[in-house]
């Protein structure tokens, strides 16, 4: 089997689909792992169902839920493009589902982890993900033509679910980000590269794990963990659900609703208080 022209022809099918880079990256590395795995046979037609069940069970005890739905999703997807085979795999996916509630940070944590970026490009990327409730995906597919400092909106073009939003850019916001316009001068994407290439999920991540460090800040969270905080703060401070949920780009009320179900009005009693 050609692995090599398998993926070429996988990604060109991708591509004309439309799907996001971070998407397209995301399935050619799931099709690369399955496809060393079934490169004895001749062609993707050639590889039995079987085969295919007995590498994602044998993957399941290594690899997490959401890794072993994308591994699935992808083999599924690359019979269909290449292989011209429409194959049923959900019984591959994984049944067991874990609701854990969203990981957050203090509004005094977030004021810390602003204070531990010295480097104005990087307070302008964590607060910009905050401010604006945004997704790594979402933060490195910006582009300049995206902001509208004058109307103080910010156009966020979601590579999730075709989304598309509106949200709103505080004052302290555009100030941060004319600063670093006017000390960087990014060409194309908002926030880019050195060599002008688009901005890195992992890059981000490391200027958020500084920060936490730098601002002695021991609570464990991740990029993502800024917008669950943008939308718990909202709510906290009166902003409707339905308001939450438009900004935050979600397709469901019923996700939003899982941040409303972490705040509180009143404290719940605990027996110990009635000894």
């Amino acid at each position: 089997m050609k692995t090599e022209h398998i993926l070429k022809e996988f990604e060109k099918q991708l591509i004309e689909q439309r799907y996001a880079p971070n998407t397209i990256r995301a399935y050619l590395d799931y099709s690369k792992l399955y496809l060393q795995h079934v490169q004895p046979y001749e062609s993707l037609q050639d590889v039995p169902l079987s085969e295919i069940e007995s590498f994602v069970k044998q993957k399941s005890d290594q690899i997490s839920i959401s890794y072993q739905k994308g591994l699935v999703g992808a083999i599924k997807k690359i019979h269909d493009l290449v292989g011209k085979q429409k194959l049923e795999l959900k019984f591959l996916y994984p049944k067991r589902k874990f609701e854990s509630l969203p990981k957050y940070f203090s509004k005094e944590e977030i004021k810390r982890i602003f204070d531990a970026t010295p480097n104005v490009k990087h307070k302008a990327i964590l607060m910009i993900i905050y401010s604006c409730g945004l997704r790594v995906s979402d933060l490195i597919n910006l582009k300049m033509s995206d902001i509208k400092t004058h109307d103080k909106l910010l156009s966020i073009r979601s590579t999730k679910n075709s989304k598309d939003r509106w949200v709103t850019l505080p004052d302290p916001l555009i100030k941060i980000l004319r600063s670093y316009y006017n000390e960087y001068q990014p060409k194309n994407y908002l926030f880019e590269n050195p060599d002008g290439g688009q901005y890195s999920e992992r890059s981000v991540q490391l200027i958020l794990k500084r920060a936490l460090k730098n601002g002695g800040i021991k609570t464990a969270g991740t990029v993502h963990s800024l917008r669950h905080s943008f939308a718990i703060h909202l709510l906290q401070s009166g902003t409707d659900l339905h308001t939450v949920q438009s900004l935050m780009g979600h397709q469901s009320i019923k996700t939003t609703e899982i941040y409303a179900q972490m705040i509180q009005s009143k404290p719940t009693p605990s027996p110990l208080d009635f000894l």
